[in-house]
């Protein structure tokens, strides 16, 4: 499902060059739960924001589903993620002055999608996570558990079939971390979704398919 090859990532400034990612090699199959780990600052978000066409590598080819993505053009890289994959974050990223079931259809706004079909698969989608009876609340009325839950039915509403998580448990207590786990291994085991996730967590890291280790930007397992 995902390809990366001899992926690399500079950052440089009038004085200085620092490698993010170095030769990455690594291929991730349709329905496998990846976990990626290593210390801060060795290159994990980065990486997954290039999985998720969010950045673009220095070096290297993409490829999501066969498709090799490196020279399409912005508007065609936005179409492209908005269909294939969804997007998971540490600090969950909701708009508090919409309330849940307007925050979970954002991503339906850029599609060719009737306001009747958006509320279909946003409630949905807020019932795979739990959340059916808190779509009128505000992200300010909701635990930190529930503000997560709530990142994760925006991820999927649109179907898509990769979701990229970056420290979804990082910000929440053991139980929390643990209820929002139990979601991921459950979408990647009945919708057979392609899930990559950033975690701290060795115990959280268990519970997937493979450990992917990096340390200063390069693989090392």
């Amino acid at each position: 499902m995902i390809h990366l090859e001899n992926i690399e990532k500079l950052y440089r400034t009038d004085t200085i060059e620092t490698i993010a990612l170095d030769k990455i090699n690594l291929t991730i199959e349709k329905g496998e739960f990846l976990s990626v780990m290593g210390p801060s600052g060795c290159g994990k978000s980065t990486l997954l924001n290039i999985m998720g066409l969010l950045d673009a590598p220095s070096k290297g080819e993409i490829k999501i589903d066969g498709q090799t993505l490196t020279h399409l053009s912005d508007k065609q890289l936005a179409r492209f993620r908005n269909k294939k994959i969804g997007f998971i974050f540490q600090s969950f990223h909701l708009i508090n002055d919409l309330n849940v079931l307007d925050n979970v259809e954002l991503p339906l706004l850029y599609r060719d999608t009737t306001a009747r079909e958006r509320r279909r698969l946003a409630s949905e989608a807020l019932e795979k996570v739990g959340l059916s009876n808190r779509m009128k609340h505000f992200p300010t009325q909701l635990s930190g558990g529930q503000k997560q839950r709530v990142a994760i039915a925006r991820a999927i509403v649109g179907q898509p079939e990769i979701i990229l998580a970056d420290e979804p448990t990082g910000n929440l207590d053991s139980v929390m971390g643990a209820e929002i786990m139990n979601i991921l291994l459950q979408l990647n085991n009945s919708e057979r979704s392609t899930i990559v996730m950033v975690t701290h967590d060795e115990l959280m890291a268990k519970k997937t398919h493979r450990l992917v280790r990096l340390f200063d930007g390069s693989q090392v397992q």
